[in-house]
């Protein structure tokens, strides 16, 4: 389909293209939060926002931000934009369609002359993803007041995350909480096959997944392989496969429902791993995501169930399993949703609403301000991996949809005031 839209989705590819060249070598699209190649991308993301007419900073917290004042001083900031660094072999748009996306909607306004009531502001958010001091959405966290105050301390190569930040041009020692911010919005490719599966252009975000991480411990006891009778093991092994497959069907009926919902046995350690030896341990890290609480609260209940019922019945101990982190799922602001469906109406964009099964700093910005996210569709749903791919032009009409929100919210936030 051919549309008239005020976005360029040749700048946009440009702007992919080129920090997809700024790359580790023989690592495609490799530039994680910290190292040269990140600043590198950086600095040319930098020049590209004063190109579009931006005043551009590094805050406290380590953000690039670019900034395009208002016609009413003191209204507010509406907040645009994702992050710039990728995970290891990761892909070229996971982050970057996002900055691109609100980057290009400066360049619209600018085209068009318009001016908004409120200031805006393009952000490229600091190591959204895990970075190498493994900790992820440092920026973002950084500017809503929820970084753990002990991550500054954290080292890699003999290098604090207070120093780290330091070198990109943060400042960990000032206090970077924000609350002039009055709305934020974020496009991400979908990681996920639906929207291109039912032919969509837009996925309005509803919700962002709560994340549980559950680890269970398997005791069994080691004994010959050859030698001991198949009915007198306690095989910790055997008890574990039958655990994993009970979090693969109590999943699978959580997410027949109306909500989203996913588990994963994503990490299982075997002891002691040798081929004539009965398994004696298996240590297994269940990954839960849910966008309703109560649906996370049901499968933790199941899983205590269904563990106790599986060791009596192999003869295995399993002490309760252990909740290692609990994260609660974030809902999307309902009028910036309106302005969403709204936008996506008037630039004829096919769409649904949809929760994330990601996390992402819209998240954490939820916490501070009216937040909400849109998807736009990614190439079989691939992510995380050089193989990632989106269209331009899907990202173009998606910057599009934000183009319009934010004309609405410019003006819908002052009658809310």
């Amino acid at each position: 389909m051919t549309r008239n839209l005020p976005t360029s989705a040749a700048r946009i590819d440009e702007d992919i293209s080129a920090l997809a060249a700024i790359t580790e070598p023989d690592r495609p699209y490799t530039r994680r939060a910290f190292t040269p190649m990140f600043l590198k991308g950086r600095e040319w993301l930098a020049q590209r926002f004063q190109a579009a007419g931006l005043t551009t900073h590094i805050d406290a917290a380590g953000n690039l931000i670019g900034s395009r004042k208002g016609n009413k001083p003191g209204l507010g900031t509406i907040m645009l934009g994702s992050h710039s660094d990728t995970v290891p072999d990761g892909g070229r748009y996971d982050g970057i369609a996002g900055v691109s996306a609100a980057l290009e909607v400066a360049r619209a306004l600018g085209d068009k002359d318009i001016e908004l009531d409120h200031d805006l502001e393009i952000i490229d958010f600091l190591a959204e993803e895990v970075s190498i001091f493994g900790v992820s959405c440092v920026g973002s966290r950084g500017i809503t007041g929820t970084r753990p105050e002990d991550w500054l301390g954290r080292e890699s190569h003999g290098v604090t995350l207070a120093n780290a930040m330091a070198e990109v041009g943060g400042n960990a020692a000032v206090l970077a909480t924000r609350n002039d911010i009055a709305a934020f919005l974020e496009l991400h490719i979908e990681q996920g096959p639906v929207l291109e599966s039912e032919e969509l252009d837009v996925g309005v975000v509803t919700a962002i997944a709560g994340i549980t991480r559950i680890e269970i411990v398997v005791e069994g006891r080691a004994d010959h392989a050859g030698t001991t009778p198949m009915g007198s093991r306690k095989d910790a092994l055997s008890a574990a496969a039958w655990i994993a497959l009970a979090v693969e069907r109590f999943a699978t009926d959580l997410a027949a429902g109306e909500f989203h919902f996913a588990a994963t046995v994503g990490e299982f350690r075997m002891e002691p791993n040798a081929a004539n030896v009965v398994p004696s341990r298996v240590t297994m890290l269940i990954d839960a995501r849910a966008e309703r609480r109560s649906d996370m609260e049901h499968f933790l209940a199941q899983l205590r169930d269904g563990v106790v019922g599986i060791a009596a019945q192999t003869g295995v101990a399993v002490p309760e399993p252990r909740i290692i982190s609990d994260n609660m799922p974030t809902p999307c602001d309902a009028d910036v949703l309106t302005a969403l469906d709204n936008a996506c109406d008037a630039n004829g964009a096919r769409h649904r609403r949809m929760a994330s099964g990601a996390g992402h700093d819209t998240a954490w910005m939820a916490r501070i301000t009216k937040a909400a996210m849109i998807f736009v569709p990614c190439v079989e749903g691939r992510s995380h991996a050089p193989e990632e791919s989106a269209k331009a032009e899907d990202i173009a009409l998606g910057a599009a949809v934000l183009l319009d929100a934010v004309r609405r919210l410019d003006e819908d936030l002052q009658e809310t005031a």
